[in-house]
């Protein structure tokens, strides 16, 4: 390596000098030797020159292994750091390609705000959540010391409230601008658009005073409290799909395209039911301007007045039903008759017709499940004709007692019959209806144009969305949540979004789970060398599986030479 000096001439005639680390490397094809540029410390006027050259001589002996006993001897150089940078460095990649940080550019212009500081911070913060979830506390110091960020050396907590304050003030139009462009670099498909919530409790007993809201359960500040359901607080108690009634929670929907791609999530106060919240969503996506969609959900979305708002200005549908109800569509529908079609995947689907004007109806059929089903109900029947041996012999009192017992166990009581002279025994006709649903589930479509085999692998593609939550609670560690304010908590589910677009991205580019890439890519080094000569900042080197992550990323790695700081002429009088 040498100091090589470039020079170009400015508007005003005078002739600048740059210098710049270089070295010589052999062209096999051409057969001549080439010079490339490592690094440019600047204009050679605001340097000092015998300081840079002699940053470069200890970089020579740092680099050459055969100087290695003399260095250990006491070069100027000294290894003072060494931190992961493989990880960053490709989602910071990704969010460029994404054009994320085009977005929160575009979304904060005008604003009195340095939109590029805050967005370096966004994409640390998020960063954070996709490879070391924590506090935004701990996030600021693994910034500082834990990790390489292009453009942010440290950021300060209050940076990160006000940065995610930002976030969530651009919210609206961010999203949609981050959908376009991510619908166009990856060609997404979202004629069906999936939907589904889950809820996340926090660890305190103490739910949120009540506040007005309005219909999409954002806060009226000067409104008075007049529905006690809707205005609630944010944390409160409801319906928890962690089993945790005991704690307050939120509600969290996200909607997801079939290749699993997460383009939008929402936040809402932890009482509300599943059953209104589509309606919601479907106004908020048909601002998008999307083209035609047909909307997959779960069973718990299936209400009369959803299916009719979703079918508006020539919407779709594809929605579970529910198997174990009254309903005359359901029970008319199980029992057509009619023949099986194979669909990959070990799944059978049979369409069948009530009425010439009203819904489709698939019912799917999976003969792998049906075994699993037969052997948990032979089980669910044995203990409970074991539990209920002898019970004659008892007072009516004990069989009250027992049959109290039973049916706080669902599994049981769903077979268990009382006579009527009080007596337990198994119920066969509830056993023989339960044995008719075995390995089935049915599917209501509003799809004129959608196959049977369509429909059925629609629906099991819902999977997709309900992958993305597990992942947001365990790999990005949604919970716990560090916040106790309803902005900030709706702002950190926004971090945790991003984070699982970039993850899915990079799993979907790569067939990888992002568990596999964050240990490969973390591997992946930035070191540091000082001393009275200058600063000095490599990667190490490149492994075969890293760069096969990066190739298939379509991103370039890490330049070899981060940095070359010499003394500045200021530095060194």
């Amino acid at each position: 390596m040498y100091v090589r000096v470039s020079s170009r001439t400015n508007k005003s005639g005078q002739v600048v000098r740059y210098l710049q680390l270089a070295h010589n490397e052999w062209d096999a094809q051409a057969g001549v030797s080439r010079t490339k540029v490592l690094h440019s410390f600047g204009r050679e006027d605001e340097l000092d020159r015998p300081a840079v050259v002699r940053l470069v001589e200890a970089l020579t002996r740092l680099l050459d292994p055969s100087a290695a006993a003399a260095l250990a001897g006491g070069a100027d150089m000294t290894f003072t750091d060494s931190r992961p940078m493989g990880g960053a460095h490709a989602l910071d990649g990704l969010w460029r390609s994404l054009g994320i940080d085009t977005a929160i550019g575009k979304a904060l212009k005008g604003r009195r705000v340095d939109a590029g500081r805050v967005e370096r911070i966004l994409f640390a913060l998020t960063a954070n959540r996709a490879l070391k979830p924590s506090s935004k506390l701990a996030a600021t110091d693994w910034v500082a010391h834990d990790v390489h960020i292009a453009g942010l050396c440290d950021v300060g907590e209050d940076a990160c409230y006000r940065a995610m304050d930002t976030l969530l003030d651009i919210e609206k139009v961010l999203t949609e601008q981050i959908y376009h462009q991510v619908a166009d670099l990856l060609n997404l498909e979202v004629d069906l658009l999936f939907f589904d919530t889950t809820s996340t409790y926090f660890q305190t007993g103490d739910a949120d005073e009540p506040a007005a809201r309005d219909e999409h359960g954002r806060v009226r500040p000067d409104a008075p409290v007049t529905d006690r359901v809707r205005d609630s607080g944010f944390r409160t108690h409801g319906k928890s799909k962690d089993h945790r009634e005991d704690l307050p929670q939120v509600v969290i929907g996200m909607a997801v395209t079939r290749q699993g791609i997460p383009v939008r999530v929402w936040s809402w106060p932890g009482n509300y039911s599943d059953s209104a919240l589509i309606r919601q969503v479907k106004d908020d996506m048909r601002q998008w301007s999307l083209g035609r969609i047909v909307w997959v959900a779960d069973r718990g979305f299936s209400s009369a007045e959803n299916r009719r708002y979703l079918q508006q200005a020539g919407g779709h549908y594809i929605i579970g039903e529910k198997l174990r109800t009254d309903s005359p569509d359901v029970q008319a529908a199980l029992s057509r008759q009619g023949r099986y079609a194979h669909v990959a995947d070990n799944m059978q689907v049979k369409e069948v017709t009530i009425d010439d004007a009203g819904d489709r109806f698939v019912i799917c059929l999976n003969p792998d499940e049906a075994t699993r089903d037969q052997h948990v109900r032979d089980e669910l029947v044995t203990r409970l004709t074991d539990k209920i041996a002898g019970s004659d012999a008892l007072s009516a009192t004990q069989r009250a007692e027992l049959r109290g017992v039973i049916s706080t166990k669902p599994g049981l009581h769903r077979y268990l019959r009382v006579t009527a002279g009080g007596l337990l025994r198994i119920d066969q006709a509830a056993v023989k209806a339960e044995a008719r649903l075995d390995g089935k589930y049915l599917l209501r479509c509003a799809d004129p144009k959608l196959s049977p085999e369509d429909i059925a692998i629609g629906y099991k593609q819902l999977l997709q969305v309900e992958r993305g939550r597990r992942d947001m609670k365990s790999v990005l560690d949604l919970r716990p949540v560090y916040h106790h304010l309803e902005d900030r908590i709706r702002a950190h589910v926004l971090l945790c979004w991003l984070a699982l677009l970039l993850v899915r991205v990079a799993e979907t580019t790569t067939a990888r789970t992002w568990p596999t890439i964050r240990a490969e890519l973390d591997r992946l080094h930035l070191i540091t060398f000082t001393g009275p000569t200058g600063t000095f900042r490599q990667t190490t080197e490149l492994t075969k599986p890293q760069r096969d992550l990066f190739t298939a990323l379509t991103l370039n790695p890490p330049k070899k030479i981060i940095e070359v700081a010499a003394p500045t002429v200021d530095e060194t009088r």
